[in-house]
């Protein structure tokens, strides 16, 4: 990747500079279509308009309803994106018909411009890609170069990283500390599972960054579906987290369960789709321990996940609880494959109702009793479709004996508000449970 086409997949799209001149370009492309001086034009454009919005409604009753493209509702925003989208777009069609060449060329710019908005406002609405290339799903994250691994008789971090007593206690910035963490990225191979993941994002906190670093929590993150290992969201949130607590956060692994943007892997080992469980809980633990500095013990490693990694999150810590000693759900699936649950049941599991639901956190959470996890489950206030599984699984996890903590994040929808509410909301109760705080 050259310099130039590095610089452009950096360039934001989501501050207001971009998203107000986008907005305000569309608005001139709209005008200059609807100004021609031709008999009956106005009737034909509110003919095209009129078309355009129609095609516009059948397109989307096709993806969320026959087809299910996305899972899960759009939501009215994105709705009248599409809408507002096919409607502008019926209006260059009726400019390119009949029309000087000057003007078809018009309603061909006209047209990029239109859908390059629409692009943006969509993914402004839900605010999880902030750069060109994330948009695009193009990793502009560089390899992170990592600190060496603490070696067992570094006396000088033995106060530092005693088990027996909360990190917090122990630890004293030293002079000069940075005051961020940094992010990178680093390829996990898929050595048992054999299974093909995009490079894992990672961050390091300011601690982890000094001369003798403790040993630190370990976090595990997964990304909704689609989505991009992209470590940007949750390190801003623990770079605030660090800067009230000495520089201490936990070390972070964003991993990838997708492998495809494009595919619902499910989080499970399938002929279909691949060792995703595998991966994860094999994989990703055994390349953490080998080239991490974290903490051993289940009560300082955390399994994260939003949306489809939500309900990964919670089905690997009910599954694995010797790894897993805390889970934080945001906004999570109530189960695999939860948004087109009778294609999931023919495709993978063969029609097999029995099968399906011994993969269900819900009954796996019955079959088991959690007394030493700590569960944290988040949803949004404006989140009608996920709230009741969110819900619902929280109450199994509570029955099961977690240590549970439901909160809504308020008007949070089910994108960066979702998402970052869920961080802060989830951090605050998970600290304390991880030594880096006192409460």
């Amino acid at each position: 990747m050259n310099g130039l086409t590095e610089a452009l997949l950096r360039l934001p799209v989501l501050t207001p500079g971009v998203l107000i001149t986008a907005f305000a370009l569309s608005g001139v492309v709209v005008l200059l279509l609807l100004a021609r001086r031709t008999p009956q034009w106005l009737v034909l454009a509110a003919s095209a308009l009129a078309a355009g919005a129609a095609a516009g409604a059948l397109t989307l009753w096709i993806i969320e309803k026959p087809v299910d493209m996305f899972g899960t509702p759009l939501g009215w925003s994105t709705r009248w994106w599409v809408i507002g989208c096919f409607a502008a777009l019926g209006l260059a069609l009726a400019n390119a018909r009949r029309s000087t060449l000057r003007r078809k060329v018009s309603a061909l710019l006209g047209a990029v411009v239109i859908l390059a908005t629409t692009v943006l406002g969509i993914n402004a609405a839900y605010g999880l890609n902030p750069t060109v290339g994330s948009l695009l799903g193009i990793a502009t994250v560089r390899p992170l170069h990592l600190p060496a691994l603490l070696s067992p008789g570094d006396q000088s971090l033995a106060a530092a990283t005693d088990a027996s007593t909360p990190l917090w206690k122990r630890w004293n910035a030293p002079a000069g500390m940075a005051a961020k963490g940094t992010i990178g990225t680093a390829v996990i191979p898929g050595t048992v599972s054999g299974f093909t993941a995009r490079p894992a994002g990672i961050y390091l906190p300011p601690a982890a960054l000094t001369a003798h670093p403790p040993k630190l929590p370990l976090v595990v993150l997964l990304m909704g579906q689609p989505g991009n290992p992209d470590p940007g969201a949750i390190a801003v949130i623990l770079d605030r987290y660090a800067a009230a607590h000495q520089g201490l956060a936990p070390i972070v692994v964003v991993a990838d369960q997708l492998g495809d943007p494009t595919i619902d892997t499910l989080c499970l080992d399938t002929p279909r789709y691949g060792n995703v469980e595998t991966y994860v809980n094999t994989d990703v633990v055994a390349w953490a321990r080998a080239n991490l500095n974290i903490l051993t013990d289940r009560a300082r490693w955390t399994v994260v996940g939003y949306s489809h990694g939500g309900q990964c999150a919670i089905s690997f810590a009910a599954k694995h609880p010797d790894l897993w000693g805390n889970v934080l759900d945001i906004s999570g699936e109530e189960y695999p494959g939860a948004d087109h649950a009778a294609r999931t049941l023919t495709e993978v599991f063969g029609g097999s109702q029995t099968a399906y639901d011994a993969q269900k956190p819900s009954i796996i959470l019955a079959h088991n009793n959690y007394p030493d996890t700590t569960a944290i489950f988040t949803v949004s206030t404006d989140d009608a479709s996920f709230m009741p599984g969110v819900k619902r699984v929280a109450a199994a996890a509570t029955a099961a004996g977690m240590h549970v903590t439901y909160y809504e994040v308020l008007n949070g929808g089910h994108g960066i508000g979702a998402l970052n509410g869920g961080l802060e909301e989830g951090f605050a109760v998970l600290y304390p449970r991880l030594g880096l705080s006192q409460s």
